[in-house]
């Protein structure tokens, strides 16, 4: 089961520090979503909790896209309009095992999807099919930028996060992994296509 999805920045953000990274967009599931690890506290504290747990997930995230990157001497070149699907295929990705304490109360797996300045990640439990998992990443991170264009120049994921929410619901059910067959794929662009026109 996935335990949460974030959309968060990899890049330098003029307004946060070398290493920090921004998180645009979380969204938690099920049972085991880490605002139930923290109930006892009041909901301020709650809250920065949960902020600072993500922001250890999207720090550790954004080293391996920085190793990553540096790695293979790629260089990140601006996207133009229209050629979204080629920044996707030249996504760096991986998988960051998170151990136990840092930050979530058992060991997950954080798989990872850097796409440009952003990074699409999802917290999953350490025996989830990781296949499955990075072939939803993968689907999810492609509709997110073709169908809300997250790669142009002012774009803000804050503002569509509903649309976000609807592609959740629909690839991650309650924080499910599905198996997604050619059939339900198109059943599925169909549906988001006509969705997003909205």
């Amino acid at each position: 089961m996935v335990l949460c999805f974030l959309i968060h920045t990899v890049c330098g953000v003029s307004a946060l520090g070398p290493g920090d990274s921004r998180v645009l967009y979380y969204r938690g599931f099920g049972p085991h979503q880490p605002e139930e690890e923290i109930q006892e506290h009041g909901p301020e504290e709650r809250r920065l909790l949960l902020k600072e747990r993500l922001a250890v997930v999207a720090r550790q995230v954004r080293s391996a896209v920085t190793l990553s990157r540096e790695a293979s001497g790629r260089q990140l070149v601006e996207v133009v309009p229209g050629e979204e699907g080629l920044a996707l295929q030249e996504a760096d990705s991986g998988v960051v095992r998170l151990r136990a304490g840092q930050p979530f109360s058992g060991e997950m797996s954080a798989l990872w999807l850097g796409v440009l300045n952003l990074a699409f990640t999802l917290v999953c439990e350490p025996h989830d099919n990781l296949l499955l998992a990075e072939g939803t990443l993968r689907t999810l991170a492609r509709l997110c930028v073709e169908h809300l264009h997250m790669l142009g120049q002012g774009s803000e994921v804050l503002l569509r996060s509903n649309r976000v929410d609807f592609l959740l619901s629909r690839l991650l059910p309650h924080g499910q992994l599905l198996f997604l067959n050619h059939k339900f794929a198109q059943s599925l662009e169909k549906e988001v296509a006509l969705y997003m026109t909205k």
